[in-house]
Formats: structure tokens, sequence, C-alpha cells
């Protein structure tokens, strides 16, 4: 049923994403520019009168405007008594017209008035559009000027009507982005999750052409890597098979030589065997089912037992219940590489669990001299051997940290060395089982 609909959603013709980006540009900015205009051909209003001279000439003499004390009644002006009085500054100048006239409606001497207007000459008021009067009169100077708000009604309007704008544009445009960028989302999503020998989660298969494109390329790259991987995975699995049989070979044939040479060939023997059965360990682990679950505390114990009883020192602390999906023997043969490698260069070692967001962590810390931070990545690398020795009771066959990355992988987590507390660390993460 699932694959009918997805070759339906083929057949549908894919429109391309830069209709939308740019049926969205166009739009915001035909809305922005309706707004804009009218904003601009309603204008601001024009400011309140002043009221003339003969209303100046009141507030001088009385500090009091007619109609002032009447809701909406009064000039647009204010008075205020100062002991000084300075040049306001820009964009105002000193006006000596201004003052002239200031002086004849008071009918005072003109060296007891100061005016300061902005563009007098353009204005029906008689003192300019905005103006700072002053009249020094009983040892004070009495002012009287424009208010000038920071923001008027008409800038409150005009920021109101951009900020209302704003948001009936960010809402179909928020949920186009989004739209837009789910489908892709979800193939980033499922190219970062995807491993070795796992199937590629579901892809979009419709929306926008491009996406579609994308998903179809996702996939066939997906399905050129699995192959790639098989068919890799086959000749290493069958090379390892065949060279089992030269080997037994070897092995009788050997018995003829002298005692010491054969008991050096003897352990080449024995090293290539170990080399082949890791091979082939390496093979089987791409190959496993992941999918049943288990308690990971209890193969934990039961690993531990296991080595403890054959002497090998390691430990164990006890952590919390962790059901996990996956392959018990995969996840036995990586903690058990861990615990190996922690006993060979770090004289013990101890296993330890927690669980917190979702996912398990298990720590594997042994009592050596630590790593080298710079070759960390080099020793998950196959064939790489944390000692440079050949002797395989110390350098081992290169493969077993390959292996912990590889299964941990498998499983939907990760392998990580550094430096703990005691000495190394390997840390592996591996999610829980939904």
């Amino acid at each position: 049923m699932s694959r009918r609909a997805d070759r339906s959603a083929d057949r549908v013709p894919a429109r391309s994403i830069v209709w939308p980006i740019f049926a969205l540009v166009i739009v915001s900015v035909v809305v922005a520019a309706t707004v804009i205009f009218a904003v601009t051909f309603n204008g601001p209003p024009p400011r309140g009168a002043t009221g003339g001279a003969a209303t100046v000439v009141r507030l001088l003499r009385t500090g009091e405007a007619p109609g002032a004390g009447t809701p909406g009644g009064g000039p647009r002006l204010a008075f205020e008594r100062r002991a000084d009085l300075t040049a306001p500054g820009a964009p105002f100048d000193a006006d000596p017209a201004a003052a002239r006239r200031l002086a004849g409606a008071l009918g005072v001497p003109v060296g007891e008035v100061a005016a300061f207007t902005m563009r007098p000459q353009e204005d029906r008021d008689p003192f300019g559009r905005d103006f700072l009067l002053g009249w020094h009169k009983d040892g004070e100077w009495r002012v009287v000027r424009t208010p000038r708000p920071l923001l008027a009604p008409w800038h409150l309007k005009t920021l109101a009507a951009m900020l209302i704008a704003i948001v009936a544009l960010a809402v179909p445009a928020w949920a186009l982005a989004r739209a837009i960028s789910r489908p892709l989302a979800q193939v980033a999503r499922a190219a970062a999750q995807v491993r070795a020998g796992m199937d590629l989660p579901p892809l979009p298969h419709g929306g926008a052409r491009e996406v579609r494109v994308l998903s179809g390329a996702v996939a066939a790259m997906h399905a050129r890597l699995a192959a790639h991987a098989e068919g890799r995975t086959t000749m290493l699995a069958a090379i390892a098979h065949d060279m089992g049989t030269p080997l037994s070979r070897l092995a009788f044939r050997i018995e003829q030589l002298p005692e010491a040479a054969r008991e050096r060939a003897a352990a080449d023997i024995a090293e290539m065997r170990g080399m082949i059965a890791a091979a082939l360990a390496f093979a089987r682990d791409e190959r496993s089912d992941v999918t049943p679950r288990l308690e990971l505390g209890s193969l934990l114990e039961s690993l531990i037992d296991d080595m403890a009883d054959s002497g090998a020192p390691v430990a164990i602390a006890a952590g919390p219940r962790a059901v996990i999906r996956g392959d018990s023997a995969a996840l036995r043969r990586l903690f058990a590489n861990l615990l190996e490698n922690a006993v060979r260069y770090g004289e013990r070692a101890e296993l330890n669990w927690e669980v917190a967001a979702g996912m398990v962590e298990v720590t594997v810390d042994d009592h050596g001299p630590g790593i080298d931070p710079a070759t960390v990545e080099r020793l998950f690398e196959p064939f790489v051997r944390g000692d440079p020795s050949r002797n395989r009771a110390t350098g081992g066959t290169g493969l077993g940290l390959a292996i912990v990355r590889s299964i941990a992988h498998r499983h939907g987590g990760d392998a990580v060395l550094e430096n703990g507390p005691t000495g190394a660390r390997a840390r592996v993460t591996l999610p829980l089982a939904g």
C-alpha cells in the first residue's frame, strides 16, 4: 500500500521550490509598499497652532493661555520660569526679527527679550513653526516654547502600522519557511542516522521538485554504498574463510620441523588464525540483527563474571536498568574487546554505566599511562594498533577497536576513547529501546 502511494506521489507534477520563495518575496514587497504608501498618503497632521502673538504675550505676562483649562483647548505651548536662559542649540537659531516683534508686542526694550526659532519664514505663526521665547522680568526669565515630544501621535500610528504589517507577513512567511525546510530536515536526519548495514529511514516523496530529486539522490547513493559494503564484506568473509585450509596444511607440515622452528611457526599460524577470526567477526557484525530487546546490565554482568572466572582483573559497578535493542553476541564482543584492551594496556579494567536523556553510557577505565589525544581517532581504523609491536600478545590484530565502533554504529550509538581519572577511558553510548 505504501509503495503504491509513493509511486502515485511521484507521478504528481512537482512544483519547483523557487516559486513559493519568489511569491513570498513579491507579496512581502507589495504589502510593505502598500503600508508605506498608506502612511505617506495620510501624512503627518499639521502641528497645532500656537495661538498667535497675543497668546504668547498673555502666557509671558500671566503664565496662562486662553482655553488652557478646557479639554482639548489651549494652544500648543509650554510656559516655565528659569533663573537663566541659554541658547537651546540646533535646530534652533537666534532670531533678531522675532525678538523685535516680541519686544513690540510686550512693549519692552529688545534687550529684555530673547527669541530662538526654526524656519521663521515658512509658517503662518508670527514666531515660526517651533520657537523658544524668553522675557527677563523681575530677576527671572519667563519662557514660552513649543513642546517637541520624541514620538508624536503620528509617529506612533506609523510604527503601529508597520508592526502590524510585519506580524501579518511573518506568520505566512514562517509557515512557508517551515513547509520548505521540513522535508529537507527529514532528508538530513535520515542521512545522519543511517549506518553501514542499516536500512535507510523513510524519505519524503512529495513536496517541491528539488526535494524529490534530493530524496532520490540520497536513496540511490545509499543503495550504491550498501552494495559496495555488502560486496566488501562478502569478499572479506570469503578470503578469511578460504585461508583456513592452507593454514591447516601448514600446521600439519610444520610438525616435521625442529622444535625451535616449529614453535615459532606455530606462533605465526596462531596469529594468522586470530586475524582471520577477527576479520570474520568484523564481517559478521555488519550483518547482525539489532532489533531484539535486551537488558544491557545483565549482559555486562554476565560478561564480567565470565572474564573474572578466567582470571582477568576486571570489576563492575552496579548501574540502573537499561533496556536496548541489539545483537547480544555482537555487544558482548564490543565490550569484551574494550575490557581486554584495558587489561592488556592498563593492568585492570573497571566497567560502569548510567542512563540519561534516552541513552545509556558505558565506560571502561583502566589504570595505564593513558592515550595520546592526537592519535585517538586513528586507533579506530582497521589494522591500526595501539602498540606498534608486531607481538600479538601486546599489539593485537588491529581490528579490536574498529569492531567496537562498527558494532556501536550498527546499534545507533558511538564509541570514543579519552583520558579518564585513572588512565585511558573507553566510552560507549547506545540508545535505549523505545
